[in-house]
């Protein structure tokens, strides 16, 4: 795989701290020169500053790097199409995009405001979205694009206390599943990283050393893999304390039960052989899903009727 990103531009954003600020820093080293997004709000999405991006921009710049600061909020489209002009008049192409920027708003579903879900939603999957389709275009004329959605193990698995987050985070998911069949023809190639790591959004949250152990720049790695030129597409990598695993949204074989009036007890009986997940397989489209399940009906009907 190639990991040399000279000539390579790519936006970054929520890139002031934390995650964020070493994948900037990792694709700077590598020679990309990197626009810093940062509206440089606190964790929970108040306030707003530029200086946070400013600073990750000083710091590629030390090092010889070429790099702009940006303090758009991705909540904002105006913005955003604004952020990314700003990166076509200093460079000319966009070739990579990692959606990185987020906030949360944690609290036990019974407690949390509709509010507090909904900007949250509006931070992380509009946020990808709004930047995604500011650049969309632009990688399509240049048939090559490089896109990444961060995700999270509490969209893929849940989390107490972050229903809004783990939304956002399994809806960027989705995301992904699509655009990277509609992308492929131009070699626009979507993956997600679920990191693992101790930032500002995580502090308080783990002692002390599981965070020592868990340092921003061990996700870094994946998110080079998945936006390099050989990067595959529709991955979903899990990354924390140097560790990289693989999350996939499988499908299990599943069992013919039919249509008939006893259909729903038939299938309660039978649950746990349609729950098994010996030979459980990733569908390519929820296309393929529905043949698979048309063909399974077709094969018992045909059986039937041999019988």
């Amino acid at each position: 795989m190639n990991m040399d990103f000279k000539g390579r531009v790519a936006i970054v954003t929520g890139a002031g701290g934390g995650l964020g600020r070493q994948h900037a820093l990792a694709l700077a080293r590598r020679g990309a020169k990197v626009l810093v997004n940062d509206l440089g709000g606190a964790a929970d999405g108040s306030g707003g500053s530029g200086s946070a991006a400013q600073a990750v921009v000083d710091e590629i710049r030390a090092g010889g790097g070429d790099a702009l600061a940006n303090s758009a909020s991705v909540t904002d489209f105006a913005a955003v199409q604004a952020m990314v002009q700003q990166a076509m008049a200093a460079w000319g192409r966009i070739d990579i995009l990692v959606n990185n920027a987020g906030i949360l708003r944690d609290k036990s579903f019974a407690k949390m405001a509709l509010s507090d879900f909904a900007l949250v939603m509006d931070v992380h999957l509009m946020g990808a979205v709004h930047c995604t389709k500011a650049v969309w275009d632009i990688m399509s004329a240049q048939k090559y694009g490089r896109i990444l959605m961060t995700t999270s193990s509490s969209g893929l698995y849940g989390n107490f206390g972050q229903a809004n987050y783990g939304a956002a985070k399994m809806a960027l998911v989705g995301l992904m599943q699509t655009l990277s069949i509609e992308g492929a023809k131009h070699d626009i190639r979507v993956n997600c990283l679920a990191p693992t790591a101790a930032t500002r959004m995580t502090e308080g949250l783990m002692p002390e050393e599981v965070l020592r152990a868990l340092k921003p720049e061990a996700v870094s790695p994946a998110m080079l893999v998945l936006v390099a030129q050989d990067a595959p597409t529709r991955t979903i990598l899990c990354a924390g304390a140097g560790v990289f695993e693989a999350a996939h949204i499988t499908l299990t074989q599943g069992a013919w039960i039919g249509t008939g009036e006893h259909a729903p007890e038939e299938l309660a009986a039978r649950l746990s052989e349609v729950t098994a997940r010996h030979g459980d397989m990733v569908p390519q489209s929820g296309a393929a899903q529905g043949s698979h399940e048309v063909g399974l009906a077709v094969a018992r009907t045909v059986q039937l009727q041999g019988a």
